[in-house]
């Protein structure tokens, strides 16, 4: 027997939301943004080996929004629980984790039925409720019939401390700021996304769409990718309020630094957080501890680097000396660099200006190219590449090293339209590459044995080395 529930909210964290005509005229819509994820939640869905989801991402990457409209669009029903709004929900786990005395509990509480056919559960803010985030492996075990996901704020940090969380027992899925193809459908350029998803010849884009795209991907490194900041730009037209929006996110940041971390890591943590502008305008961008502070130590710093990766608020880049696989073998990890979750969020941190939008090179060469290759990172870890670069003796840096297929690729990156190779052939010469990525503002070009991409074209890089 199926539930039905009406479109009325109980208390002001519980949500109950019925969509009988499952309208799914987009994959993923909030106020026009498609988020390219929505078709693995489907894909979750209707898995044969499904089990609860843990949904992670940073704060305000759009993960409540992301799962309440997945609720709305593909079932009839959908209960929301928010465990930082409603404190009372954590006592439902505070004993016996057996799932059908929690859902009676919660039934009870919120005066509804719940049934597992065509319902969607949420957990949201489940950090906050430890016990619940173990339930998990009990609903897998004995009531893996209900769909159930969960999100939070700084997941990746409680799940690293959680004792007892049933590893095997959950799907993960991350969520990540909008990449840049999202935000050419945020902005209503859903033609000109179609037409970079659909190229599949390695002939030069159109110099007039060459030319638009640039000039969008400068106005997206200064926008950035959270939810909030496009959809401002998408309302209004104007860059003018996006600084503000950008310092509110961080301000939340930092508050969570407070909030969340060991006491004793909070001054680190934001020591880290405040010193990585000024880590990326370097030339080189390795994180040197004593940047910080005048004698600080890597071991003094370790713990806090590795709250803010677990936050997901930061990426890291592994230097590796021998590009053999698998790279992680190979990997330093005592020698990195830290680049910012989101673009968007580095320029107002570095306090850059609009201007640099509309400037010939604007945004690209800022700070030896910190934003580009910022970019560049946040837009290989959105197609899942763990970040590594490689360094040959002070000869020679090539910012990324790419494992794809039982095939390792360089890939430079250039802030404009420089075709110097130095790297790139010194890592040629030393590893005989099956073909070496260059990804600058030149357009599609073949240069002997060097590809190049534009920066704006980074979302198909995975489809291009499989081709």
């Amino acid at each position: 027997m199926s539930a039905i529930f009406s479109n009325e909210k109980v208390a002001n964290n519980h949500v109950l939301i019925t969509n009988p005509l499952h309208t799914k005229e987009n994959l993923f819509n909030i106020k026009g943004m498609k988020r390219k994820l929505y078709a693995k939640l489907l894909a979750w869905k209707t898995s044969k080996n499904r089990k609860p989801l843990v949904l992670r991402g940073a704060r305000q990457v759009g993960k409540t929004h992301l799962l309440k409209t997945f609720g709305k669009q593909e079932y009839d029903n959908c209960i929301y629980l928010n465990f930082e709004e409603d404190p009372k929900l954590s006592e439902f786990f505070s004993g016996k984790l057996k799932p059908s005395i929690i859902l009676e509990n919660l039934s009870a509480y919120l005066e509804k039925d719940i049934h597992a056919e065509n319902t969607l559960i949420i957990f949201d803010e489940i950090q906050e409720c430890p016990e619940a985030l173990n339930s998990l492996k009990y609903f897998q075990e004995n009531a893996n019939e209900f769909h159930i996901v969960s999100a939070g704020s700084l997941l990746g940090v409680k799940l690293a401390n959680t004792k007892g969380f049933p590893v095997g027992k959950v799907n993960f899925l991350d969520l990540y700021p909008l990449s840049f193809f999202e935000f050419l459908e945020a902005i209503g350029k859903n033609k000109l996304q179609e037409f970079l998803m659909n190229i599949s010849e390695f002939n030069p884009i159109p110099e007039p769409l060459h030319e638009d795209l640039i000039m969008l991907l400068k106005k997206y490194m200064y926008i950035g990718g959270m939810p909030e900041a496009v959809m401002e730009y998408v309302e209004t037209e104007s860059l003018m309020g996006i600084k503000a929006i950008q310092k509110e996110i961080l301000d939340a940041y930092v508050l969570d630094f407070a909030k969340h971390a060991p006491k004793d890591q909070i001054m680190k943590i934001t020591e880290v957080w405040e010193s990585i502008p000024s880590q990326l305008a370097k030339e080189n961008k390795k994180f040197i501890f004593s940047a910080i502070r005048q004698g600080a130590r890597g071991r003094e710093y370790e713990t806090a680097v590795q709250w803010l990766a677990d936050a997901g608020l930061i990426y890291k880049s592994y230097n590796i000396s021998v590009p053999k696989l698998p790279l992680l073998g190979y990997s330093n990890k005592n020698i990195f660099k830290i680049f910012l979750l989101d673009v968007g969020l580095l320029a107002t941190m570095s306090n850059v200006s609009v201007k640099s939008v509309v400037e010939e090179r604007g945004l690209f060469s800022e700070f030896y190219g910190a934003f580009t290759e910022n970019f560049v990172a946040q837009e290989l870890s959105q197609q899942h590449q763990s970040l590594y670069y490689w360094t040959s003796a002070g000869i020679a840096e090539v910012d990324f090293v790419i494992e794809q297929e039982l095939d390792v690729y360089p890939l430079e990156v250039k802030a404009g339209v420089s075709t110097k190779k130095k790297s790139l052939v010194v890592f040629n010469e030393k590893y005989k590459p099956k073909t070496s990525l260059r990804t600058s503002l030149m357009n599609l070009k073949k240069d002997g044995n060097i590809t190049n991409i534009p920066l704006y074209f980074l979302g198909r890089l995975t489809k291009i080395l499989v081709n």
